[in-house]
C-alpha cells in the first residue's frame, strides 16, 4: 500500500500534467504549513517539476515517468479495471 506522501506527490503530479499551471498558482493551491506535508517542494527536490522561463511549472521526464508508474500501478491493483 502507497503511503500517504506517495499519493499526495501522484495527485500533484497529476495537477501539473493536467493544464499548463503557473508558479504563483503552483503556491497557492498546495502550500502548506505542515513541513512534512509539501507535495510542490517535495516534486522539486525530487526533480519531477521544474519552473519554466515563462513562468509556468511543467513535469520533467522523470516526472512524467513517475507519473505514468503510478497509472501503471493503478491498473495493476484494480484500480483501472482492465477488462
Amino acid at each position: 500500500m502507497a503511503s500517504e506522501a506517495k499519493l499526495l506527490s501522484v495527485q500533484f503530479l497529476r495537477w501539473v500534467a493536467a493544464r499548463p499551471r503557473r508558479y504563483g498558482e503552483m503556491r497557492e493551491a498546495w502550500g502548506s504549513t505542515c513541513p512534512l506535508n509539501c507535495a510542490w517542494e517535495d516534486a522539486i527536490a525530487e526533480d519531477l517539476v521544474r519552473h519554466q522561463a515563462d513562468g509556468h511549472v511543467a513535469l520533467t521526464e522523470r516526472g512524467r515517468a513517475r507519473l505514468d508508474a503510478a497509472d501503471a500501478a493503478a491498473l495493476l491493483d484494480g484500480e483501472g479495471r482492465v477488462s
